[in-house]
Order: C-alpha cells, then sequence, then structure tokens
C-alpha cells in the first residue's frame, strides 16, 4: 500500500508543479467603483470548470490552472464584463490573454496580446427595470386592428348615403348578391358544405354571363340603329 500511495503523491506534485495559478485584478471605474457595488462575484474559467473569488482591492487568483486553453468570464448580477482567452502552457511561462468574443471559435488565436496578469474593467451596469408603458393615443391608432375598425365604422356611417346615390339597377343586383353570400356563409356555417359549394359555383358561373349580355345588348341595339338608318336612305 505504501508503493501506490507514494506514486500518487509523486503524480499529484508533478500536476501541481505542471498547473499555473492564474492571476488578475477587476480594475474599480465609474461603472463599478468598488467591491460592494460588483456584489457576489467570482471568476472562472470554461463556465465553472475553475473559479476563484474577488478581494476588496479587486484582485482574484484562480489556483492549479493545468496547461491548455480556457475561457475567462466574470459572473457579477448587476454588471456585464468581457471574456479573455487564455492559454496556459506546460513550460515555465507566462500565459497569453487575449480578447475572446462569445460564439467565435477560440481558432485561430487572436494576433492582439494583452498584458498579464490579467486586468479586467466592468463594460456595462445590468438595468433589470422596465419602465411602464403609458397610455399614448398615436399608437394606438397605428394598429392595424385599429385602422380596420375605423375603417369599418367610416364605411357604416357612410353606407347610406352611398345607397342612396346608387343607381336602381345596381342596386339591385347588389341586394341580389349579398343575399346570394349570406346564404352562401349560413350554409358554409351550418355545415352544409355541398349546398354551399354549388352555389358559390354557381355564382362564378353567372357573373361571365352577366358580363357577356351586356355587350350583346349594346350591339344588337347598334345594330337596329344602323338598320333604320339604312332604311331612312332608302
Amino acid at each position: 500500500m505504501r508503493i501506490p500511495l507514494a506514486l500518487f503523491a509523486l503524480a499529484s506534485s508533478c500536476v501541481s508543479a505542471l498547473a499555473l495559478d492564474l492571476k488578475g485584478r477587476i480594475q474599480w471605474d465609474q461603472q463599478c467603483p468598488s467591491l460592494r457595488d460588483l456584489g457576489q462575484a467570482k471568476v472562472v474559467l470554461d463556465n465553472g470548470k475553475l473559479r476563484g473569488g474577488v478581494t476588496r482591492d479587486g484582485s482574484f487568483v484562480i489556483p492549479d490552472v493545468p496547461a491548455g486553453t480556457y475561457v475567462l468570464s466574470v459572473i457579477a448580477h448587476d454588471h456585464h464584463f468581457d471574456q479573455l482567452r487564455i492559454d496556459v502552457f506546460e513550460a515555465d511561462t507566462l500565459p497569453e490573454v487575449r480578447r475572446y468574443f462569445p460564439g467565435t471559435p477560440l481558432s485561430p488565436a487572436s494576433a492582439a496580446a494583452l498584458p498579464y496578469p490579467v486586468v479586467l474593467a466592468a463594460r456595462a451596469k445590468n438595468d433589470y427595470f422596465v419602465p411602464r408603458e403609458s397610455f399614448n393615443v398615436l399608437a394606438m391608432f397605428k394598429n392595424p386592428m385599429m385602422m380596420m375598425m375605423l375603417g369599418a365604422g367610416v364605411l357604416v356611417l357612410f353606407m347610406p348615403t352611398l345607397m342612396k346615390n346608387m343607381d336602381p339597377e345596381v342596386m339591385e343586383d347588389f341586394k341580389e348578391r349579398h343575399a346570394k353570400m349570406t346564404n352562401i356563409q349560413s350554409s358554409l356555417q351550418s355545415g352544409d358544405l355541398a349546398s354551399g359549394f354549388s352555389q358559390l359555383l354557381s355564382a362564378s358561373g353567372e357573373e361571365p354571363k352577366a358580363a357577356a349580355s351586356g355587350p350583346s345588348k349594346g350591339s344588337s341595339s347598334g345594330g337596329a340603329k344602323q338598320r333604320g338608318g339604312k332604311n331612312k336612305r332608302r
């Protein structure tokens, strides 16, 4: 049992020797002037794989970071921080710090490197308060449904005047079509689809006949006038 324990202690000492304590600090500014304004916050690597706390002066340490590539983030409730790419090497060299934009691949790395230890500053303060919208008459009239209701109201008001000024023949034709459409709608709503579709097809078939009968009447009357004129010349 002593040999495995010794090997385990040797392996852990090698790993700790190769690991690095990642250091940095949060720079206080107007967005976040102190630790009290920052609140409960922590600095993490790869969404919490490794983490470290923030002290009063803004410094932080993430202990025993093995070699690899990580994304450093600051998790704070009221403030937003930039994310950084951290490259830790196995050799006894300082890690490389670069900017990282969420949603972009880690490779290839950005050419512009930042100084180490890491220095971060709050970019913005999160505002969770949404002001209540006040009553706006103009915004209400911009609603499409309100515009449709206004249009329908105008038609209802001016419909009697339009009906009085309409030609009697056009008025009768309008009433007939309105009655047919009412019958079709009632048939479809009652579930009698066959009669509804048959009425709809019959109504659509009568329109071309009516359109064709109009020119034929005009041509027949014109032909009668021409014949009358010829007879008078004779």
